[in-house]
């Protein structure tokens, strides 16, 4: 389809790295791209978020293009509490930091839900979030460019939370829903975060309150992604998909 070339990441021993170069080696044979080891160069770039960080970062200041996103919009998502109390000021529900049991703790710089878990005692770790434990449906939308996906339903097990074993080991079943609320709501998040190219925003829906948990604008895109799941269940092709993710942003 293109001559773009689609840009890994160099192996290294963690998960996130050996899921985002599978990704990048299927993209490159889908898009008929040359695959490359990321060097410093322009690209479609399908980086782990750690990595993502630190190339667009230094891509943006030698004023080398790319696909991808961009790095003021990556530096603000990576950090959970600037991307919440973003959010809080526009008006948008988001889960209220708490002291008390029980909770769900996180990372404030990540993404991936890595680290994420319920904690019923003991101390918050150093540069972690304590966050409302939520009981409802999770559910994650694709937004690229100004597209807007058709939201998933996360089928979790009863009290399990969307952690990142089951995003990415244990994947759950995800179903088509019809709610224009969390489409509006992720597309109206992306703006406010300055997405130029594509994100998946997680909600969940807990009673009548749909809250905010996570906009990752570096996610996966490939086949079977819940990104890629998200916007074909809204009617765009993968042809389309495929098309658009290579657009300049």
């Amino acid at each position: 389809m293109s001559a773009t070339i689609v840009l890994r990441e160099p192996w290294h021993p963690h998960p996130l790295a050996w899921i985002h170069r599978a990704e990048a080696r299927a993209l490159a044979i889908e898009l008929d791209a040359p695959l490359r080891t990321f060097s410093g160069q322009g690209g479609l770039l399908r980086l782990s978020d750690p990595v993502m960080l630190r190339a667009v970062g230094r891509l943006t200041a030698a004023g080398i293009p790319y696909i991808g996103p961009a790095a003021a919009t990556m530096q603000l998502c990576y950090d959970k509490r600037a991307a919440a109390d973003r959010l809080r000021v526009a008006g948008i529900d988001t889960p209220a930091e708490v002291t008390s049991y029980p909770m769900v703790i996180k990372p404030r710089r990540g993404s991936d839900s890595l680290g994420v878990r319920i904690v019923r005692s003991g101390p918050i770790p150093a540069d972690h979030l304590g966050q409302e434990l939520l009981t409802g449906t999770e559910i994650t939308v694709a937004v690229l460019h100004e597209a807007v996906g058709a939201p998933l339903r996360i089928e979790l097990p009863p009290g399990a939370i969307y952690s990142f074993a089951r995003k990415y080991f244990l994947r759950p079943r995800r179903l088509p829903i019809v709610d224009k609320q969390a489409q509006k709501t992720a597309l109206r998040i992306a703006t406010l975060f300055g997405v130029n190219w594509a994100a998946r925003v997680d909600f969940i829906r807990s009673g009548d309150r749909l809250v905010f948990l996570e906009c990752d604008v570096a996610p996966l895109v490939g086949m079977g992604s819940a990104f890629a799941d998200s916007l074909t269940a809204g009617g765009m092709p993968r042809a389309e998909q495929l098309r658009r993710l290579i657009l300049a942003a």
